[in-house]
């Protein structure tokens, strides 16, 4: 057997489950664009994976490899970027146990992630937002199930692993309702929550009747949602509002949509970048940033406060009441 084999096992086993304690997240992440280059480079060497040495996976066929994801697989840059991060957490482990391929790894760790365009986050406005909530059915148990995770969705900006992962034990209704999660990168996380929001999940979690520890928002069968089927039930709400709201029709609306959401209706509020990031679990407030690009009243306000061109520069002054007086005559 050769070095990389093993090598790439105790990189999973020990580095990213015992020491890192990565999340399931992390390690199919990490796995899959593994997975994706041992394929590639067993097709281009002509050998088994178990056969390939780390001397077979140099910088310009990890070059080609990228080149393959975007040209062929057709992968966005993101996913490209994020593939090329999963490589070079490996190589980084792999140079501290093989030092006789330090000139092969330090090539492959100097290959650059691509700059990609960052656009404009969407985003429902209150009108929107309105038409969708009051799109579902809820004569039904399950259009009364959507309602209510759409709506917490909204207000609060969970993430759609951190919705589904949700139990019944994780809504708060008593003084000072909220919700806690356990969020990206295992932080534990609280948010607070409104009235409107408060009494509707105090409506479902009496209709569902479950115990504390199964999920808020189950299938009919009574197990967690899957993120699929959280998109095509979305899907099918958005589809119907779009009837009384043609905006609807314009926007590709994914849970995540809504987290946005809850984030521009933040900034709207006039709350702080910081608070925003710690209201979304974001790592850093820069991360809050691409909020203050989404939404134009924004900027429409801080236009408002500027003067406009050919205005002389100093403070308004009223005249003298005297003088105002005779030039009144």
């Amino acid at each position: 057997m050769t070095a990389l084999a093993p090598t790439l096992e105790t990189f999973f086993s020990d580095y990213l489950i015992r020491q890192r304690q990565a999340s399931p997240h992390t390690i199919t992440a990490y796995r899959d664009a593994i997975r994706l280059m041992l394929a590639f480079t067993a097709e281009r060497a002509g050998k088994q994976p178990s056969q390939l040495d780390l001397a077979d996976i140099d910088a310009p066929l990890l070059v080609a490899f990228l080149d393959h994801l975007e040209n062929e697989r057709h992968n966005t840059i993101r996913t490209r970027n994020a593939r090329l991060a999963a490589i070079h957490s490996f190589y980084h482990y792999a140079g501290l146990r093989h030092p006789e391929h330090a000139a092969l790894i330090a090539r492959v760790l100097a290959i650059p992630p691509k700059r990609a365009d960052k656009p404009i986050v969407t985003f429902l406005h209150e009108d929107e937002l309105d038409a969708l909530l009051a799109a579902i059915d809820r004569t039904t148990w399950t259009g009364r199930r959507d309602h209510a995770l759409i709506l917490l969705a909204a207000q609060t900006g969970l993430r759609a692993a951190e919705l589904i992962g949700l139990n019944s034990g994780d809504i708060h209704l008593g003084t000072g309702a909220h919700v806690t999660c356990l969020g990206k990168g295992r932080k534990h996380r609280i948010t607070p929550l409104i009235p409107v929001t408060t009494a509707t999940l105090r409506a479902w979690l009496k209709e569902r009747a479950g115990d504390a520890t199964q999920p808020l928002f189950p299938t009919r069968q009574g197990r967690r949602l899957s993120h699929d089927a959280l998109e095509r039930r979305l899907a099918k709400h958005v589809t119907a509002a779009s009837r009384a709201c043609p905006t609807l029709a314009q926007k590709t609306i994914t849970p995540h949509v809504l987290r946005h959401t809850a984030a521009v209706r933040l900034l709207q509020a006039s709350v702080d970048t910081a608070t925003i990031a710690l209201w979304l679990g974001h790592e850093s407030d820069q991360t809050t940033q691409i909020y203050l690009h989404a939404d134009l009243t924004i900027k429409q306000r801080a236009i408002d406060r500027t003067a406009p061109p050919g205005t002389k520069p100093g403070r308004y002054r009223p005249p003298d009441s005297l003088l105002a007086f005779l030039e009144s005559l």
